[in-house]
């Protein structure tokens, strides 16, 4: 089994996911506060895959990603991973992953995943418009509730409405209808992942997604963003066809998994 090292230098973590930024998003975004002091990163070798655990909330995530040509490396990387590891965690592990987990780890959810990039950003100029505005810390009851109505279960931690940036569309009433936002940016690396894309069900089916969606899009871009992706499960039936008709393309499955040691 290869020794496992942590890695603790900034540069060098920017550099290694610099090569692949698409694949990495997330990682490039969390080496900025405020994630980067909840996060351990590790690697089996000196050119070789590196897996972040972030520990925020009562679940930490372990995130692994790599190319086919190196998946093998990656599975041994998660291998030599086990001693570290919490007896809970939810991973995103490219294809071989949960499996090199196996049998220490049980899968007790497993889901198909997508990252996808945006790469033709000239698709979201038919979207824009539609009223979107930005959302501010402020907001965060009406956003609350709209999650609550259109996406139960979301991922969302509310320092992102100041870390953003994050845009919504409202009805007549002043009711918050439609929204999306940002995961993780970091502007000095150009880099942002969006996502919590929610319509109210009372709205759905009038283009209020691919509006605060495109919105966002053309806002980051602006701020000199140059790769923009998210995170899709891979047979949804609406918001895949939405965001490839907004330009993103697939850059890689992956499986996303609450694992439970056995």
């Amino acid at each position: 089994m290869p020794s496992l090292s942590a890695l603790h230098d900034r540069a060098v973590l920017a550099d290694r996911f610099g090569r692949d930024p698409e694949l990495h998003l997330f990682e490039l975004g969390d080496l900025d506060e405020p994630f980067w002091s909840h996060t351990a990163w590790y690697t089996a070798s000196a050119d070789g895959p590196v897996a972040l655990l972030y520990a925020v909330g009562e679940v930490p995530t372990l995130l692994g990603l790599a190319r086919p040509e190196r998946a093998d490396a990656l599975a041994g990387l998660l291998r030599a991973m086990r001693p570290v590891l919490p007896r809970r965690l939810l991973a995103h592990l490219t294809p071989g992953g949960v499996d090199a987990l196996a049998p220490d780890y049980r899968a007790e959810h497993r889901t198909a995943m997508l990252r996808m990039a945006l790469t033709d950003r000239a698709a979201l100029a038919p979207h824009l418009g539609r009223g979107v505005g930005p959302l501010t810390p402020g907001d965060l009851p009406d956003l609350l509730a709209l999650f609550a109505a259109g996406y139960p279960g979301n991922w969302f931690d509310e320092r992102m409405l100041t870390t953003g940036p994050y845009v919504g569309i409202r009805d007549d009433a002043g009711r918050l209808i439609a929204a999306a936002g940002v995961h993780v940016s970091s502007p000095g690396r150009r880099v942002a992942v969006i996502g919590n894309v929610t319509t109210h069900p009372d709205t759905r089916g009038r283009g209020l997604a691919a509006a605060c969606t495109a919105h966002l899009c053309h806002l980051l871009a602006a701020r000199g963003t140059t790769h923009i992706g998210l995170n899709v499960r891979a047979d949804h039936p609406t918001a895949l066809p939405l965001y490839r008709r907004l330009g993103f393309t697939t850059v890689t499955p992956y499986d996303e998994a609450v694992l439970t040691a056995a």
